[in-house]
């Protein structure tokens, strides 16, 4: 079997399962000096884009091709690059398709097509001038396109709107909904799609603290809120996207009006996968190659299944003990660290509450 990965920054964290299944691995990646480039059996180093990942999958007779791009904007070319590889020469894609990228990439499209379902989403309106404003402060003003908390901001005022329609001339402006953030992972392929186990993200706060600064874990426990109902409606969003790979949805549950609420939809590798991992065995990056070599299936899914406390942490740079071989992997470590230098951060997990709090004192 041979597979074909795009992009090299989150290569590190399958090459161990790549090479456990005797997978021969191509990457190609646009920057030479990028990291990872030792870990693949072949690179090559190709003009932004999708076409050389395109020409290189053709050239090589790969028998599917993986792309691992973290970011949004490649992600319509990767869609149509899909459209190609699969209708013209029979050579799968694991990513979502056109219609779900342009669905969610944009957080207005994305607005309308929870309406469209009849997911409950927190009101807002789209402003091209702050006198349009119709709605009661604080407000969460935010760009159609972004990611990581890019352009967004709490208005309490109308000055605030004010100031921020200095750098833009539109904005999507939302209700704030004061209560939980939670992040959820589903799994599809094939038309097949699983939901794993809710993550809690830390409350909203009016100073919008950016979710890399916040502790979160693994199973999300919110008072009032039934973990059914989060991974039934994130099963009913990705099963109208009708795509394949990975989508990592945001909700937001208010105690005040006991709702849940969504709010957007990443079709993307995203930055919970480890806690996720942690807390119920299925790591999701893993199962794209799954998807890619025909291993993917539900019962599959829940025969790894397992449960377990896990929390993240924000540590700067790690100096505790090393994990074991290999050290992206939770098979044999009850611990992972992840980030780039300065902004490391460790996730661990143990079966119980006092055990976790244990690991989480002798690694920090």
């Amino acid at each position: 079997m041979k597979l074909l990965f795009i992009g090299s920054r989150l290569y590190d964290d399958l090459d161990w399962y790549v090479r456990s299944k005797g997978i021969e691995s191509i990457l190609t990646e646009s920057n030479e000096d990028a990291i990872n480039l030792d870990l693949p059996d072949q690179v090559f180093i190709v003009p932004r884009g999708m076409d050389g990942p395109k020409q290189v999958a053709l050239m090589q007779n790969v028998d599917a091709v993986v792309p691992l791009i973290g970011i949004d904007p490649p992600l319509i070319d990767v869609a149509h690059m899909k459209e190609e590889l699969e209708e013209e020469y029979g050579i799968p894609v694991v990513a979502a398709g056109v219609r779900a990228v342009e669905l969610t990439s944009n957080k207005i499209n994305t607005k309308e097509f929870y309406n469209d379902i009849g997911v409950a989403t927190p009101d807002y309106q789209i402003l091209n001038n702050p006198d349009e404003l119709d709605m009661e402060f604080p407000v969460v003003l935010k760009q159609g396109e972004g990611q990581g908390g890019k352009d967004i901001k709490v208005a309490r005022s109308i000055e605030d709107v004010q100031d921020y329609f200095e750098d833009f001339s539109q904005a999507l402006c939302e209700k704030f909904v004061e209560g939980s953030e939670i992040s959820i992972e589903v799994l599809g392929y094939n038309g097949e799609y699983v939901a794993l186990p809710p993550i809690y993200k830390g409350e909203t706060t009016l100073e919008g603290t950016h979710p890399l600064n916040k502790v979160k874990t693994g199973p999300c426990m919110v008072e009032g809120l039934d973990n059914n109902l989060v991974q039934h409606t994130a099963y009913k969003i990705a099963k109208s996207l009708d795509s394949d790979g990975i989508f990592e949805m945001d909700f937001m549950f208010s105690k005040q009006s006991n709702q849940l609420y969504a709010i957007e939809v990443n079709t993307r590798p995203n930055g919970t996968r480890y806690l996720t991992t942690a807390t119920c065995g299925v790591n999701s990056l893993c199962e794209l190659v799954n998807m890619a070599i025909g291993e993917f299936s539900l019962a599959n899914i829940y025969d790894k299944l397992g449960y377990y406390y896990s929390t993240e942490i924000p540590i700067g740079n790690y100096a505790g003990p090393s994990p074991k071989e290999p050290v992206k992997s939770f098979e044999d470590n009850d611990f992972v660290v992840h980030g780039p230098e300065g902004y490391q951060r460790v996730t661990a997990r143990a079966t119980s509450k006092e055990e976790l709090k244990n690991l989480v004192d002798k690694l920090t």
